[in-house]
């Protein structure tokens, strides 16, 4: 079966996409019962890992390294793919490493990374990963691309255009006379969320209205936070008639608590989320949401690590690509979806 992933692989066996790269490349070891259930899906499905050609000089393996929190947003196993895909691609290896998203465990696993003497770094940052993993990579002075979160400093990274994307999600509500628009992002200190609810007061400016503070929520970290922060919107004199949720656990939270307040999406809320997962077509009502294109991030991720890693010299990139808005019924729309 060409094209097999370490995603497919994992999915098989009931595990994390992390465990199947540790199988792999044995970079942590692995419960026997486990290995050899993760060794089985790989025969089952026909993954074979690749031995690895490519090479910064004369007999030297290029080994990369991803850093990531898969469990923050399941379309993150996409961006996985890509990576893997693209490296498979060029003959490079690859280990993945999962950072909880907590900076303490990043700078932990980012540490395992350097020992393990790979050639370059894909991180997907933590909110604080400055003085953890940032401040380890530039001791080793080691190639790296920032992916998703773009931050303010300098090196490669590549993302989704998340503020022209948000004023896209937010303005169509508005074109729908909605003037009572809230905003559910995470932490503002993560350049993602910054840059989502820049996009929903921008969309708000160009129509000539005022955003109310009260329906602008921050910080809402997990699934929990934000199902508590939008039922107490929803209870308040004034409730919002429309909702654009910046990230995955902010959606889920918003639904849940539209479901135990009795509201209902689209006829008493309407809403447009940032991130299309699995899910998005099949729930009811099917949700509106801006697909990022996470494969090709994952993909370009690769080129500019390598591109690093052989032309330490070159031109710093920073590269932002478009996503898709997905119509369908959550915003109030038929939306033929797909």
């Amino acid at each position: 079966m060409p094209g097999v992933t370490m995603t497919m692989v994992a999915r098989d066996a009931g595990v994390s996409v992390s465990t199947v790269s540790h199988v792999i490349n044995g970079t942590r070891p692995v419960n026997p019962d486990t290995r050899r259930q993760v060794l089985a899906s790989m025969e089952r499905l026909g993954f074979r890992h690749r031995p690895v050609t490519g090479s910064l000089a004369a007999g030297s393996t290029l080994t990369i390294g991803l850093a990531l929190s898969a469990s923050v947003n399941p379309a993150l196993r996409e961006l996985v793919d890509g990576v893997e895909a693209e490296a498979s691609r060029r003959g490079v290896q690859m280990i993945l490493a999962d950072t909880h998203d907590d900076a303490e465990h990043e700078a932990k696993v980012v540490a395992r990374l350097l020992a393990h003497h790979v050639h370059g770094l894909l991180v997907v940052p933590s909110v604080d990963w400055q003085d953890g993993a940032l401040r380890l990579i530039r001791e080793r002075s080691v190639p790296l691309v920032v992916i998703d979160r773009l931050q303010d400093i300098r090196a490669d990274q590549v993302g989704v255009e998340n503020e022209a994307a948000a004023i896209s999600l937010v303005d169509h509500l508005l074109q729908r006379g909605h003037t009572r628009v809230a905003y559910v992002g995470g932490p503002h200190g993560q350049a993602t969320f910054r840059e989502r609810r820049s996009g929903y007061q921008e969309a708000h400016r160009r129509r000539g209205l005022a955003v109310d503070p009260d329906l602008v929520i921050e910080d809402s970290v997990s699934e929990d936070t934000a199902r508590r922060a939008v039922a107490a919107l929803l209870a308040g004199p004034q409730p919002p008639t429309g909702l654009f949720t910046a990230g995955y656990a902010a959606t889920l939270g918003a639904l849940r608590a539209a479901r135990s307040a009795g509201i209902a999406v689209p006829g008493d809320l309407a809403m447009v989320c940032f991130d299309e997962v699995p899910w998005s077509g099949i729930v009811d009502p099917t949700m509106t949401a801006l697909a990022q294109p996470w494969f090709a991030i994952g993909a370009r991720a690769v080129q500019m690590l390598i591109r690093r890693m052989n032309t330490p010299d070159a031109p710093v990139q920073s590269l932002r690509l478009a996503g898709e808005v997905v119509h369908r019924r959550s915003c109030g729309c038929e939306g033929s979806g797909r």
